[in-house]
Formats: structure tokens, C-alpha cells, sequence
């Protein structure tokens, strides 16, 4: 009976229990088939998303390399700033955001409720914020809210050498000088990193995610000398203000190796607020702008025409009296001279005394030296922006045009060229690469580009480059100068003073002063070149104007070094062993030897009479002893043992027969 019962209801409800069985049956098969589908088909795809929810991929930026000058003085800075930024159509609490945000900057809430109700996919909502003003913001969980830590360019010693290094734009990349010429060297590579979010939404990195180090940008170390640029621009600023010159352009050089030490143009600029300032304040004028130079071009003159056997020193020029007809045009002096020898020419710089020697000289020639030293031709420096100057081939010159160039018209010279020109007449008669970097390193000190003294050709042979030296002396002591000395230095130089040419014609009241000139003149050390544009009368002449400032330049400059470098006696002459040579320990290689060179010949001293100083420290005596012997130093040695210091530079270029003092213990 109870059988027979269960068979009734089994048969009543069979129905029901062969559906709901098949209903159970057919869920659990497609609960199967979904679970295939998520976990195999498409489980990459769902595994992303998930990563997506619980992950975050972070940028790590690279940190911009910085620049520094031959001491190791940091002449850049990189600060940490933030960016907030947002993609409007993903912000879910827009008021939220914009309150906080405004808590913090004191801009009002409806100035980022704007920027948020924009129909872009990405807005900026703040750049630059310094970590203080973002305090806990960073921390917030606030959707759709990007904040983003970047690095922000500072320069640390404001205006100073604010021209050379150029600046930054919003987004670190280089747009001016340095800057933007090796921005491919400063830019490093950015990293990323994966961090978790958990319940709370705060984001954070676990050990084993993946991540990629950024790598850091490479640094930059330049020739300059920062306290020597320091002395440049200021000194430049009071002289213009003194003479109320539009402008004022100066370089220092060292003329034995090519490195530029400063370099400037006032007035200048801040590079932490460059927007703020005009334009044209920011080019480096001494390789972009060109100008006529007037008497400072009358050594293209001495060179030419003491190169020539048929020249000589006591030759004679009549000189008219300060007053001659040159073609179609009248030449007149500063001041009325008869029968003048060259060198006498070059003190008083006779602008008709110039003429002749140039018509003796003739064009060919004369056009010859010119380009050999260097002008209507990039001088080669390691920046963007070099003009060539304006120097006419012979076929183009007019009646008069010989004449007019060789008195410095008629010709467009940049500040580098003429510095180029003068370093050569310095050092022996080796036209020079000019070198504004010293080397770039990586993260790891390993040098990646490095820029070796080089020489472009030889100007002439060393008793003509001396006898111009010399001429040169007698500039200061006899000549136009006379402003420009200073005691007991032995500086060597020439003034000029130049007409700008302006519609059409030469100006009676707008003129170029200028000076360059170096010391000691029979061992080069240093050179420098300042020009002053539209001064005043009488600062107008080069004389009155720019030599004066060449003085107080190098006056600050020998009072700072010689408190710091043990003074060399050269000649009975004291002169300043000038700490520019060694840098990092190490010292200046050997000049490298350019293509139009001869083979057996590379170098300064190979060319000379001269040596490159070795580091002598930690050497026995003897063996310290044979290397001078080798090089044509005198060695005087005081002390046994080690060589301990030496009293010349490491790497410095001096006369054979120098005495060169070692200390031994």
C-alpha cells in the first residue's frame, strides 16, 4: 500500500521533477559553458580588466640632468612640483575636487569647476605646485583625479651666465642654449611602476609587481668659470651703465687651449622667469650678431705684411700728416702722424698707415689671412645660432674696399671670431676650435662626449705671430691702450673704434667701442674681449669706453686668483698659475690634430717651444725629475721622498726652460 502511494505522487509530481531536474541539469551545464567561456575564451581579457580595477600603472619620471662649470659648481637644479590634472567625463565629485583643490591655492572653487565642465578628455587643473601647497591632496581618493610628480628646471644663481644655459619650458625640454642644444644629453628616460589599490582605495606597491627604474639624464659640464663669469657681468653691467651703451658683450678666453672661461651680453636676463623679460636680452650676442670692428681688425694687416720676406719691421709708411685721399674717399687719423714703421702704426693705429701696408700687401693676400684667421667663417663652437660674419670675396670688392676692410669697415666680425683671432696671435699662431664643453657624463661618472682642444690651422710661423705680440705690448705702453694696463702684468691689446653703418651710410653719433687683449703677452694666460654698443661720446672710442672695462675684468679676476693659486715668477714678472687647467682631478689632453694638418705635427707644443705640465704628485724624485727633463722643464727640488705639490698647474702650457718647483716628503 505505501508503495502504491509513492507511485500515485510520483506520478502526480513527475512532471514538476522532470522539469525542475532538467532546469537544474541545464543551468549547471551553462554555468559550465559561461565558466569556460570567462576562465579559458576570454579569461586574458577579464584578467586585464581585473588588473585594471585592483592596479595602477604609475610613470616614474626620469630626473633632467644638470649642468655644471669647470669647478664642479652646480649652475642648474632640478625641483619636485606636481601636476593635477583631470579627464572631465570621468570626474564623479567635481565640486569635491574643485574645494579641495582651491583650499590649497587659494584660487576660487568656480575657476577648476570650469576647466572640469569642459567636453575635452583632458584638462589641466594646477602645474608647478610645490609639495607644500599640495599637502594631503596626494593622498585623497578622489575619482578621476590625476596628480602627477614631475621635476621643475631652477637655475640657483639666477641671471648669471642666463644667456649660455638657456632655459626650459612647462614640460622640461630645452628651448634656449644649452639647454636646447644637448637637450637630447639632459632628457633621461622615464621608468614606471605598478602599485595595488586596496578596500579603502588607497594605493600602494607590493613587493614582486613589476616595475622599470627611469634612467636619469645625462650632466653636462662646461668650460666656464663661475666666478670669472660672475666678474664679466658685472663688471660689463657697470661699464654700459657708465657709458650708457645699448649693450655690452664681453668674453674670456684661455687663448693656449680654446676654452671660453665667460662669456656674456648685458643687459641680461633671469632664466627662472624668462617670460618676464624681452626676447632679444636672451641670444648669446657673441656668436649671433655681427658687427663692424674698426681698428681691433688691423692685426689681419701686421700678419699679412710681416709674413711677406719683402716686409720688415722698420719698414716706413708716410702717414700724410692725418689727412689722405683714398680714391673717392678722405681717410683721416685720430691723431696726425708722419713716417710711421708698422709697429708704430699698430700703437697709434693709423688708419692711413693700415691702407698702405694693405695696398703693399694687396688683395689676394690679404684676403688670405683674413679667412685664416678665422673671419667670414663659423669659428666652430659647440653652439646653435653662430652666424659667419661678412667677409666679401676679392671679386666683389670695390676700389676702396681693401682699404675700407683693412681699416675694419666693410666687414662683420661676431665677438667669437675676433676673440678666436686674437687667442691665435696669443698662443703662437694656431687658430683654435673654441670650447664652451668640457665633457658629459652619465649617472655613473663615465664620460659619454667629451671635446678636445683642436687645432684648425697655423696661422703663420712664430717669429711673425711674435713680432705682432710684441706690437701688440706696444699698444699699452706707447699706444691707444694706455687704459687697459695693468701693472706688472705685461698686457698685450688693441682698441677699436668703428662708425655703425645705418641707412645708407656711416652714423656721426652711433659707433662700436672695443677692446681684446691678453696677458702676460709673452706667455699667455688669459684673454679677453669686451664691446660696447652706442655708447656715449667720448666713451665711443675703444680707448675711452671698453679698454677701461677689460682693466677692472681682469684686475678682479688676478686679486681673486692670486689669493688662491701660489704665484709663478716669470721674467721677474709675478703671474698667477690661474686655476683653470685641472678639472676633476685630471688635466687637459693634448690638442688633437686636425685634418688640414701636417701628419707628424698635433699639438701647441709639438708646433713651439712649449710644454704641457705633467702631474707630478706621488712620483719619486728621479722619476719626477726624467719626466721634466724630457718635457724642457728646469726642475728645482726641495724635500726627499714623493713629490707631494707642485707649484705649475697639471696640464697647463708653458715655455720651455720654465722652472717648474716641486715639494717632496
Amino acid at each position: 500500500r505505501v508503495q502504491k502511494l509513492m507511485t500515485k505522487t510520483y506520478l502526480k509530481y513527475r512532471t514538476r521533477i522532470t522539469i525542475l531536474a532538467s532546469f537544474v541539469l541545464l543551468s549547471w551545464m551553462g554555468l559550465c559553458v559561461r565558466l569556460f567561456q570567462i576562465q579559458v575564451l576570454n579569461g586574458n581579457q577579464y584578467q586585464k580588466a581585473v588588473e585594471r580595477q585592483s592596479q595602477k600603472k604609475q610613470n616614474i619620471p626620469a630626473t633632467r640632468g644638470n649642468i655644471f662649470d669647470r669647478k664642479s659648481r652646480a649652475l642648474t637644479r632640478n625641483i619636485i612640483h606636481y601636476t593635477l590634472s583631470v579627464n572631465p567625463k570621468e570626474v564623479i565629485n567635481k565640486v569635491s575636487i574643485a574645494r579641495a583643490i582651491s583650499k590649497r591655492t587659494g584660487k576660487p572653487e568656480e575657476y577648476y569647476l570650469k576647466r572640469m565642465n569642459s567636453n575635452s578628455k583632458f584638462k589641466y587643473l594646477e602645474r608647478n605646485l610645490q609639495r607644500e601647497t599640495l599637502g594631503s591632496l596626494e593622498t585623497a581618493n578622489f575619482k578621476g583625479l590625476n596628480i602627477e610628480r614631475k621635476y621643475r628646471r631652477y637655475y640657483p644663481n639666477n641671471q648669471i651666465a642666463a644667456q649660455v644655459l638657456g632655459y626650459t619650458n612647462l614640460d622640461d625640454k630645452g628651448i634656449s642654449g644649452i639647454e636646447k642644444d644637448y637637450n637630447d644629453y639632459l632628457t633621461g628616460t622615464s621608468g614606471w611602476i605598478y602599485k595595488t589599490k586596496g578596500w579603502s582605495g588607497k594605493i600602494q606597491h607590493k613587493s614582486g609587481m613589476p616595475f622599470l627604474e627611469p634612467i636619469n639624464g645625462h650632466n653636462i659640464q662646461l668650460t666656464i668659470n663661475l666666478e670669472y663669469q660672475t666678474i664679466l657681468e658685472e663688471e660689463l653691467l657697470k661699464r654700459q651703465k657708465i657709458t650708457s651703451a645699448e649693450s655690452a658683450t664681453g668674453i674670456i678666453m684661455d687663448p693656449e687651449t680654446g676654452e671660453i672661461l665667460a662669456i656674456a651680453t648685458t643687459p641680461g636676463f633671469d632664466n627662472n622667469r624668462f617670460n618676464s623679460t624681452d626676447q632679444s636680452l636672451h641670444r648669446i650676442r657673441a656668436i649671433t650678431d655681427q658687427f663692424e670692428p674698426g681698428s681691433t681688425y688691423k692685426i689681419v694687416s701686421a700678419v699679412s705684411a710681416l709674413h711677406d720676406e719683402k716686409f720688415s719691421i722698420k719698414n716706413e709708411f708716410n702717414c700724410e700728416n692725418g689727412t689722405y685721399e683714398y680714391y673717392t674717399i678722405k681717410i683721416n687719423d685720430h691723431e696726425p702722424h708722419g713716417m710711421l714703421t708698422i709697429p708704430q702704426i699698430i700703437y697709434y693705429s693709423s688708419n692711413i698707415g693700415t691702407i698702405k701696408i694693405a695696398e703693399e700687401v694687396g688683395p689676394n693676400i690679404f684676403y688670405s689671412f683674413s679667412r685664416d684667421l678665422g673671419f667670414g667663417q663659423k669659428s666652430g663652437i659647440s653652439l646653435d645660432g653662430e652666424v659667419t660674419g661678412t667677409l666679401k670675396p676679392v671679386k666683389d670688392w670695390s676700389s676702396v674696399s681693401l682699404g675700407e676692410i683693412a681699416m675694419g669697415h666693410e666687414v662683420g666680425v661676431t665677438g667669437i671670431q675676433l676673440a678666436s683671432a686674437y687667442a691665435a696671435i696669443a698662443n703662437g699662431g694656431y687658430l683654435l676650435k673654441p670650447r664652451l664643453i668640457k665633457q658629459v657624463m652619465d649617472n655613473d661618472g663615465k664620460i659619454v662626449y667629451s671635446e678636445e682642444s683642436t687645432v684648425i690651422r697655423q696661422i703663420a710661423d712664430e717669429n711673425t705671430i711674435s713680432e705682432v705680440r710684441k706690437m701688440l705690448r706696444g699698444v699699452i705702453i706707447n699706444g691707444t691702450g694706455k687704459n687697459a694696463d695693468i701693472q706688472g702684468w705685461q698686457v698685450a691689446g688693441k682698441t677699436g673704434t668703428a662708425q655703425k653703418w645705418n641707412n645708407g651710410q656711416y652714423s656721426d653719433d652711433q659707433f662700436i667701442s672695443n677692446f681684446i687683449g691678453f696677458f702676460p703677452y709673452e706667455n699667455p694666460q688669459l684673454l679677453a674681449f669686451v664691446m660696447l654698443d652706442e655708447p656715449k661720446q667720448p666713451y665711443h672710442w675703444g680707448a675711452e669706453g671698453a679698454a677701461p672695462a677689460f682693466r677692472n675684468i681682469m684686475s678682479r679676476i688676478i686679486n681673486m686668483d692670486d689669493n688662491i693659486i701660489p704665484p709663478i715668477r716669470n721674467n721677474d714678472i709675478i703671474v698667477s698659475g690661474l686655476d683653470d687647467k685641472r678639472l676633476a682631478g685630471s688635466y687637459v689632453p693634448p690638442i688633437k690634430q686636425s685634418n688640414n694638418l701636417p701628419p707628424v705635427l698635433s699639438s701647441i707644443a709639438e708646433y713651439s717651444n712649449k710644454s704641457y705640465v705633467p702631474d707630478l704628485r706621488g712620483l719619486s724624485m728621479r722619476k719626477a725629475m726624467k719626466t721634466m727633463g724630457k718635457l724642457g722643464l728646469k726642475p728645482i727640488v726641495r724635500g726627499s721622498g714623493k713629490v707631494l705639490s707642485q707649484n705649475l698647474m697639471p696640464g697647463s702650457l708653458v715655455n720651455k726652460g720654465t722652472v717648474c718647483v716641486v715639494e717632496l716628503q
